[in-house]
């Protein structure tokens, strides 16, 4: 009798220690490629994120990382792409032009000064120092900018809302360094 409640009882708090100290719990690093060791979001398996150093409960799905707090809610669309991750923050640009925007053709400012001028070419600059070609899918609300440098081309989600032209920008992430 003493063996088989040594056997279970011992067990059965090693569990207990092991959850009220958190043992267990997974987290993914994850760091913009171009600064591996700085962490940018973190994902604990217990539900909990913490994304640019806010603290979030977070759900995802194969398409979208939800992160929520007090009514507040960041909808992040991602792409895994092997054992790297392609994470979509938005951007939203204004219009800076005359009259009311026709698609997104035109010059688009973001507050922090940075500037997006689409033509009805469909050539691009962005910040005006990449410049390069566009195509728009209007269906999948999508702009694809192919860069005239030795740059990858990338994907962007968009939404019109009046003047301000909303960007789901794709970057590229890895595994925390530190």
């Amino acid at each position: 009798m003493r063996k088989t409640v040594r056997f279970v009882l011992i067990p059965l708090m090693i569990l207990l220690i092991a959850l009220i100290s958190g043992c267990g719990t997974v987290t993914e690093d994850w760091a913009y490629i171009h600064e591996p060791e700085t962490t940018v979001l973190s994902l604990s398996d217990n539900g909990k994120a913490i994304y640019k150093g806010e603290k979030y409960n977070y759900t995802k799905d194969d398409t979208f990382l939800t992160l929520t707090r007090s009514g507040e809610e960041l909808k992040l669309r991602y792409v895994m792409d092997g054992d790297k991750m392609i994470l979509y923050e938005k951007s939203v640009y204004n219009y800076d032009g005359e009259g009311t925007p026709n698609g997104i053709v035109g010059v688009w400012k973001q507050d922090n000064g940075w500037i997006y001028e689409f033509t009805s070419e469909g050539s691009f600059s962005e910040e005006s120092i990449f410049f390069g070609h566009y195509s728009v899918d209007e269906n999948n609300g999508t702009i694809k900018l192919m860069y005239s440098d030795p740059i990858e081309d990338a994907l962007l989600y968009y939404e019109l809302d009046g003047d301000n032209l909303v960007i789901d920008y794709p970057w590229p992430m890895v595994h925390t360094t530190k």
